[in-house]
C-alpha cells in the first residue's frame, strides 16, 4: 500500500508524524522513531522564553514577570540550563542521524524580539518550524479580537523572518474558532494543527495540592479535533493535520477520511512504545486492503463536511440527538 503524503508541504512517506514531545527531545529518540517507520518528527518544543532570555525584555513582555519574581528567576535558570546552543545542535545532530524530516518546534505566546531565532534554526538544518502558540485567555484585559489577533501577528512576524514550511498548532479557545483557524490557513503556513493538548490541572484532596490529571490523552478525545478538521478541509488554504485522541489505526484513518493530510502522534507511543508505529503500519495497510484503497488519495475526505451552511449542518445534528433520533 501507498501511504506517502505530506506534512509541512514536505513529501513523507505515511502520515505518522512524531509530536514535539519528551520522544523527540535527543538524538536517540529521534532516530529511534526514524527506525520504526515515524513519517517525520517534531522536536521537543524550545520555550520563546528561553530565546529572550533579557530580563528587562521579558519584563515589558508580560506583566506576570513584574507581579511573579520568581517567575523570572525560573525561566533564566531554566534558560541556562536548557538552552538555545543546545537546541541547535539537536536540530543538526538529528538531520545528520536521520533521513526523515526533522521539524523545530517554539511554544510561543507573542510576536516580539525571538521571531529573528527563526534564521539560525534553518541555519541549523530544520526542514520546518512548527509554532505551538498558546495564548491563555486568562487576562481579563486581553479582548477575544486582540488574543487571536497575535496568533495571526506570530505566523507573519515568524514568516518575515524565514522561508522554511510554517506549521501552526493552536488549541481551541477561541471566539469564532472556524473564523480563527480559516484566517490562519490563508496565511503562508503550510500545515494547520488541531489541537495542541495543555496542562490540565486537578486537585489531591488529601495533600490539598495541584497535581496533573490526565497526562494522557483518550480515544474520545478525538472528536474535538476531528470535526474541525472535517469542517475546514474543503475550505483551508492549508494542510491540515489531526492530533489529540489518536491511540490505534481507526483515529489515524478517521482523520484522514475527515480530510486531514497527516496526524501528529504522542500519547499513544507514551503507552505502547515507539515501536507501535510499526503495528499502526500494519493495522492500517490491512483496512486499506480491505476497502480496496491503494492510498491515501483514494479516502482521503471522503467524510469531510462540504455543506456551504456549516452552521445549519451543525444545528440540525444537534436537534436530532436531543429529539432522540440519533
Amino acid at each position: 500500500m501507498n501511504l506517502k503524503t505530506t506534512f509541512l508541504g514536505l513529501p513523507v512517506d505515511n502520515p505518522f508524524i512524531v509530536a514535539s514531545s519528551g520522544l523527540t527531545s535527543s538524538v536517540d529518540s529521534v532516530k529511534k522513531c526514524a527506525d520504526h517507520g515515524a513519517g517525520a518528527v517534531v522536536l521537543k518544543s524550545l520555550f520563546e522564553e528561553q530565546i529572550i532570555v533579557d530580563k528587562k525584555v521579558l519584563l515589558q513582555h508580560d506583566d506576570m514577570y513584574f507581579w511573579y519574581p520568581e517567575a523570572l528567576e525560573y525561566v533564566s535558570n531554566f534558560s541556562k540550563e536548557q538552552g538555545v546552543k543546545e537546541y541547535l545542535s539537536l536540530i543538526e545532530k538529528a538531520k545528520i542521524a536521520v533521513k526523515i524530516p526533522v521539524v523545530a518546534s517554539i511554544n510561543c505566546v507573542s510576536p516580539v524580539e525571538w521571531p529573528k531565532f527563526a534564521r539560525e534554526i534553518k541555519s541549523a538544518g530544520a526542514d520546518g518550524i512548527e509554532l505551538n502558540i498558546f495564548i491563555p485567555p486568562t487576562n481579563l484585559k486581553l479582548t477575544g479580537y486582540k488574543i487571536e489577533e497575535t496568533y495571526l501577528d506570530i505566523v507573519r512576524e515568524v514568516r518575515k523572518e524565514t522561508d522554511l514550511p510554517l506549521a501552526a498548532k493552536v488549541g481551541y479557545y477561541f471566539t469564532n474558532i472556524y473564523r480563527e483557524l480559516f484566517k490562519l490557513s490563508n496565511l503562508e503556513i503550510n500545515s494547520l494543527v488541531m489541537f495542541n493538548r495543555y496542562y490540565r490541572p486537578d486537585i489531591d484532596i488529601e495533600k490539598l495540592t495541584v497535581v496533573a490529571g490526565n497526562i494522557y490523552s483518550s480515544p474520545v478525545e478525538i472528536t474535538l479535533s476531528l470535526r474541525w478538521v472535517a469542517l475546514l478541509s474543503n475550505i483551508a488554504k492549508c494542510e491540515l493535520v489531526g492530533a489529540t485522541g489518536i491511540h490505534d489505526y481507526t483515529g489515524v484513518i478517521k482523520y484522514i477520511l475527515a480530510g486531514g493530510s497527516a496526524v501528529q502522534l504522542c500519547s499513544v507511543l507514551y503507552k505502547n512504545g515507539i515501536e507501535y508505529l510499526e503495528v499502526l503500519h500494519k493495522d492500517m495497510e490491512k483496512w486499506m486492503a480491505s476497502k480496496g484503497y491503494n492510498d491515501l488519495k483514494a479516502f482521503r475526505g471522503l467524510i469531510s463536511k462540504k455543506e456551504e451552511n456549516c452552521a445549519a449542518f451543525e444545528r440540525v445534528q444537534f436537534m436530532k440527538k436531543t429529539a432522540g433520533k440519533l
